[in-house]
C-alpha cells in the first residue's frame, strides 16, 4: 500500500513520516535549511507480513500544489495532517479536495502537535476536521492525536498499527494488465546510469526482459529495464500499486522528465484531445465555458489545456459534466485515469474527475453518437465490462483499440456474451471484436448497397470491393471489411465475378441464339483493340437489329466479358486489361496519368482518351485530381490478371 500525506505547510507531515518510518524524506539542502518540504519525499517501512508500506510525503506550500498533485497520483491511502495549533488551513482544504478528486477512497486523519493545545483547542480542531471531512472519503475515518516529535508517542504507535492493518486488508494488487509507471523523478546513479522512479499504475515489469516492448511516452522511445527496486527493495519485478525505481538501459537522463510514462507500447496513443468527466468544485470562482484555459494534472504530468463543454454549454461551480480537454501538447492517459484541474493562474484547484476517452475526435465531438459512446465508456468504468462499449461500436473494436481502452492484453480480454471475434485475412491485420447483432447489420448494409448499385446500373457486373466499401462502409478498417466480404461470400449472400461483386440474383444467362451471336461479337471487339466498333456498326456488320446486339452485349457486361466505356461502346476485357496496364505505367511516371499522355500512349483521339480515363475513375481504378488521374491504392480492379496495388 502507498500512503500519501496531505496538509498545510508546517503542519508536521515530514516529522510524522519520520516517526512512522525512521526516514527523513527531506533530502535537499534547501529543505533542511528552511525546514519545509519542497520536493516529493519517499519513505518505506516493513509490515509484519513481510510486505512494505510506502509513503509519499508531499510539500504543503500553496506554490507547490503542482508537486503535491504529482505525488498524490496513484496513492492508495490518504493521510490528512492537521496541526492542533493552526487547525484547518487553506492547503488543508485544497489537499483534501485533490485527494477526493483523484479517487482516493481510504484514509485517516492525524491531528499533529497535540501537545501544543489544551483540551478545548483539541476539541475545537476536531470539530473543524469533522466539518471539513463531511461528505468526503474521510467522513468516517479514524482520527489520531499524535506528538510526532516525541519519541515513543502512543498516538503515533496507534496510527502505525492502523496503517499496518489497512495495508494488510487492502492486499497487493495482482499485477494484471498492461504495465505503466508515471515518472515523478529521474536521476543518474553512478555505475548504473539512468534511473526513474514513480508509481506503477498497472501491470508488471520484469528486469532484463528483452521481449517486453516498453516505451518512454509520449516520445515513443523504446527502453529496456535492467534493474528494479520495488517498495525500496531489490526485486525482479515491479507491479501495480508499488513505488518502483527502474534502472533503464540505452537512454539518457536528459531525454526523460517528470510527467513522462514508462509503459507497455500497447497502452497509449498520445493525443491532444481527451474527453473527460469533470466535477467543478463549489469553491471554483467562475463557470467553465468554451475555451477556458486550465492547468491539468494527470499522472505525474502538468499540462495546459482549454475546455470544450460537451454535455452542456457551460459548467457552473458545483456541477459535473462531460468536457473535452484540448491540450497544447500531446498527453498520455487511459480511461478511468484521475486528474485535477487548476485555474488559469495555477493558484487554485477548481475541479477534477476521470478520463473517458483519451483519443477523442476534434470534430463532431457533441454529436449524439459521440455522447452515446462516452456513456458506454462510463458504464464500462463503472463495472459494466466490454458490453457497453461494444453496444456503441457499430464497426466493432479492433485489438489495438480494445487494449488501450481496457488496459489489458488482448489475450486476457474475454468476449462478452453475444460478441464474436472477426479474424484478419492477413498476418498484419488485427482481430476485431463485435456484437453479433452489429455484424448482421453490417452484412445487411453491404447487401443494400449492392442492391442500390444494381438498380442504378443494371447492366454493370457490379462494383469491385474497394468501390463497394466506399458505398457501404467507408469507415470500416481494411481488416474488418475483408472479413465481412469473406463472410458474405462464404454464406453465398454476395458473389464474385473476377473483381466484381454482385448479389446472387444479378446474373445474365445467354440463350443458345444469344451465345451464338456473342461468339461472333467478341472477336470483333477484340480486333478493334482500343477503338472497337460501336453497337450500330456491329449490328450492321452482323445483319442483326441494334437492340438485339445491345441486349447481348449487356449480358456479356454482367458476365464480366466486356466493359462499357460510354453508352453503346463496349471493350473486350483483354483490351481493358491492356489499357489498365498502360494507365498504371503512366501513373508511375513523373508527369503522371493525364489525358495527353494517355492519348499519345494509346494512339487515340483526345475525346476517346478522356472517355476511357473517366471510365477508370467511375469503376474504381483511378480518381481525378485536377488534371491528372491518380491510382487508388485500394483498388481491386483487374485486367488481364493484373491488380492495382
Amino acid at each position: 500500500m502507498i500512503v500519501g500525506t496531505a496538509g498545510h505547510i508546517d503542519h508536521g507531515k515530514t516529522t510524522l513520516v519520520r516517526a512512522l518510518t525512521g526516514v527523513d524524506t527531506d533530502r535537499l539542502k534547501e529543505e533542511k535549511a528552511r525546514g519545509i518540504s519542497i520536493e516529493l519525499g519517499y519513505a518505506y517501512t516493513p509490515l509484519p507480513n513481510g510486505d512494505v508500506l510506502g509513503f509519499i510525503d508531499v510539500p504543503g506550500h500553496e506554490k507547490l500544489v503542482h508537486t503535491m498533485a504529482a505525488g498524490a497520483s496513484g496513492i492508495d491511502f490518504g493521510l490528512l495532517v492537521v496541526a492542533a495549533d493552526d487547525g484547518v488551513m487553506p492547503q488543508t482544504r485544497e489537499h483534501l479536495a485533490i485527494l477526493a478528486l483523484l479517487g482516493v477512497a481510504r484514509g485517516a486523519v492525524a491531528l499533529t502537535k497535540a501537545d501544543r493545545a489544551d483540551a478545548a483547542r483539541l476539541a475545537a480542531v476536531r470539530g473543524e476536521i469533522a466539518a471539513l471531512a463531511a461528505d468526503t472519503f474521510l467522513q468516517d475515518a479514524p482520527l489520531f492525536e499524535v506528538c510526532a516529535a516525541r519519541a515513543g508517542d502512543a498516538g503515533v504507535a496507534r496510527l502505525k498499527q492502523h496503517l499496518d492493518e489497512a495495508a494488510q486488508a487492502l492486499g497487493a494488487r495482482d499485477g494484471a494488465g498492461l504495465f505503466r509507471l508515471a515518472v515523478d523523478r529521474v536521476f543518474t546513479l553512478a555505475g548504473h546510469g539512468t534511473v526513474v522512479t514513480g508509481t506503477a499504475h498497472g501491470g508488471r515489469a520484469r528486469a532484463g526482459d528483452d521481449d517486453a516492448d516498453l516505451r518512454l511516452m509520449p516520445a515513443g522511445t523504446r527502453v529496456r529495464v535492467r534493474g528494479i527496486h520495488a517498495q525500496n527493495q531489490p526485486s525482479e519485478t515491479g507491479a501495480a500499486g508499488q513505488r518502483c525505481a527502474l534502472n533503464l538501459a540505452g537512454i539518457d537522463k536528459s531525454a526523460i522528465t517528470r510527467g513522462d510514462w514508462i509503459a507497455d507500447a500497447r497502452c497509449f496513443l498520445p493525443s491532444r484531445h481527451v474527453d473527460v468527466a469533470l466535477t467543478l468544485l463549489p469553491s471554483a470562482d467562475a463557470p467553465l465555458r468554451a475555451w477556458t484555459p486550465l492547468h491539468v494534472h494527470i499522472g505525474a504530468a502538468r499540462q495546459v489545456a482549454h475546455v470544450v463543454p460537451l454535455s452542456a454549454d457551460a459548467l457552473a461551480p458545483g456541477q459535473s459534466g462531460w468536457v473535452q480537454l484540448v491540450f497544447d501538447e500531446p498527453v498520455c492517459a487511459m480511461p478511468g485515469d484521475r486528474y485535477i484541474v487548476r485555474n488559469a493562474q495555477a493558484t487554485r484547484t477548481v475541479g477534477g474527475g476521470r478520463v473517458l476517452d483519451p483519443n477523442a475526435p476534434d470534430r463532431k465531438r457533441r454529436a449524439p453518437a459521440r455522447m452515446q459512446w462516452l456513456q458506454g465508456v462510463a458504464d464500462m468504468l463503472d463495472g459494466g465490462g466490454l458490453q457497453p462499449l461494444l453496444a456503441q461500436a457499430a464497426l466493432g473494436l479492433d485489438e489495438t483499440t480494445l487494449q488501450r481502452l481496457a488496459g489489458w492484453p488482448v489475450r486476457d480480454l474475454a468476449a462478452p456474451e453475444g460478441a464474436i471475434w472477426i479474424e484478419p485475412r492477413t498476418p498484419q491485420g488485427a482481430r476485431t471484436l463485435i456484437l453479433a447483432t452489429h455484424w448482421e447489420a453490417l452484412r445487411t448494409r453491404v447487401e443494400q448497397a449492392l442492391a442500390t448499385f444494381h438498380q442504378g446500373a443494371p447492366d454493370e457486373p457490379g462494383p469491385d470491393g474497394s468501390r463497394l466499401r466506399r458505398m457501404a462502409l467507408p469507415a470500416a478498417s481494411e481488416a474488418l471489411w475483408q472479413g465481412l466480404l469473406e463472410d458474405l461470400r462464404q454464406q453465398g449472400r454476395v458473389l464474385r465475378n473476377g473483381p466484381w461483386l454482385h448479389l446472387p440474383g444479378h446474373t445474365a444467362a445467354l440463350a443458345e441464339a444469344e451465345a451464338e451471336l456473342a461468339l461472333r461479337l467478341l472477336p470483333l471487339l477484340a480486333a478493334g483493340a482500343y477503338d472497337p466498333p460501336w453497337v450500330r456498326d456491329l449490328a450492321r456488320a452482323q445483319g442483326e437489329p441494334e437492340e438485339r446486339v445491345r441486349q447481348v452485349l449487356r449480358k456479356l457486361l454482367r458476365r464480366g466479358e466486356v466493359a462499357q466505356v460510354v453508352k453503346d461502346l463496349f471493350y473486350h476485357r483483354e483490351r481493358v486489361a491492356e489499357l489498365v496496364a498502360l494507365a498504371i505505367d503512366l501513373a508511375a511516371r513523373p508527369e503522371g496519368l493525364n489525358a495527353a499522355a494517355f492519348r499519345d500512349a494509346t494512339g487515340l483521339g483526345r475525346k476517346r482518351a478522356i472517355q476511357i480515363l473517366e471510365f477508370f475513375d467511375r469503376t474504381g481504378l483511378t480518381r481525378r485530381l485536377r488534371d491528372t488521374h491518380v491510382l487508388r491504392n485500394d483498388s481491386a480492379y483487374l485486367g488481364a490478371g493484373q491488380a492495382v496495388s
